[in-house]
């Protein structure tokens, strides 16, 4: 019960009013577009039709680089005009994976201590995500344990899959159980999915291959029993988790109907996708409603993808704000749940 009014009068700003907590909004330090301009790989930058700047993966568009990205007064003023009160920051696709495995732990280094400095000069307007080097097994643990011990970031960025790599992959294994240990709070985001060449027309990789890979991504983890045996870790699902509650039964068919989708988990899978946490950034009343049904208010966390074309930093709040709930239940939307996840909260 003490818990529990102490988390209540946390949900609050200093209006009274119900606190909202951006947990999927992404900033960028102006060396990370240098690095990744500096950086042999399959990123590189154009522009699009219009003439706008934007970064594509072998040759298929997934970014479009936006002026408030890097400009945190810009941020500032737009939160504060629809009553953001807490952004948690973190780098999008590519994240760090534009390097290879030798450089990754360099330039994880630098983007996390960019972060640190933004966050130490707005402690109340802040929260990080930290971003780690996935590929090079050792260097992860020590970025994942000096960003979360020594930089008090919140919880951690990874990608639907890393330089086309599964997160199930057992070089990633002793991250996740590290992770599991520690009760880490990660925050899944898309990437375009390893073959792109179906998505280079018309906007088709973050349009539907971001959902599709994230999809792809939580499912493989689920069959593969990673969410049974590591069930401490916090995991935000990113973009209302693409398909995945759309297709939860379809999923559970799939556990009655083959023998090799019972081989790794024992219950079925909704069990173990029920207990993940999904953003909000669908805007969709429909899709919302669907996903409070199903997933129950408890369950879901406020995002609004700004500042990207796809996202809306207004109808992250008015999405939730219009659905027909009680209030206790969007303030678990907006603020209640996010603090009881993140790490360092």
């Amino acid at each position: 019960m003490i818990r529990l009014r102490f988390l209540t009068l946390r949900c609050l700003n200093t209006l009274g009013e119900t606190m909202k907590i951006d947990v999927h909004t992404h900033y960028y330090p102006e060396i990370f577009f240098q690095m990744i301009r500096d950086t042999p790989s399959d990123f590189s930058f154009a522009k699009d039709p219009t003439g706008r700047t934007i970064i594509t993966h072998r040759g298929a568009r997934f970014f479009g680089v936006t002026p408030p990205m890097t400009d945190v007064d810009k941020r500032l003023e737009d939160m504060d005009r629809v009553g953001i009160d807490v952004e948690v920051i973190s780098l999008s696709t590519p994240n760090i994976f534009f390097a290879d495995e030798s450089r990754q732990p360099e330039v994880a280094k630098i983007l996390n201590d960019a972060y640190a400095e933004l966050i130490a000069k707005h402690p109340k307007r802040f929260k990080g995500f930290a971003s780690i080097p996935m590929d090079a097994p050792d260097a992860a643990l020590d970025e994942l344990h000096r960003a979360i011990d020594q930089l008090k970031m919140n919880g951690v960025v990874l990608l639907s899959n890393i330089r086309g790599r599964a997160l199930t992959s057992p070089i990633y294994r002793p991250f996740f159980e590290e992770a599991n240990r520690m009760n880490l709070c990660i925050f899944l985001h898309p990437m375009i999915p390893t073959n792109s060449e179906p998505f280079k027309e018309y906007v088709l990789g973050p349009l539907v291959g971001f959902p599709f890979d994230t999809t792809l991504a939580v499912a493989r983890m689920c069959f593969d029993g990673m969410l049974r045996e590591l069930p401490n870790i916090r995991w935000i699902i990113g973009h209302l988790g693409g398909a995945i509650p759309y297709l939860m039964e379809r999923l559970d068919s799939g556990y009655r109907d083959f023998a090799e989708c019972r081989v790794n988990i024992d219950e079925l899978p909704s069990t173990y996708l029920k207990r993940l946490y999904y953003d909000t950034v669908t805007f969709s009343a429909h899709n919302l409603r669907m996903a409070r049904d199903l997933l129950g208010t408890d369950h879901m966390v406020m995002g609004s993808d700004y500042p990207h074309m796809l996202g809306s930093i207004e109808r992250s709040v008015s999405s939730i704000q219009d659905l027909a709930i009680p209030e206790y239940e969007k303030q678990k939307i907006f603020s209640s749940n996010a603090l009881l996840i993140l790490n360092n909260s």
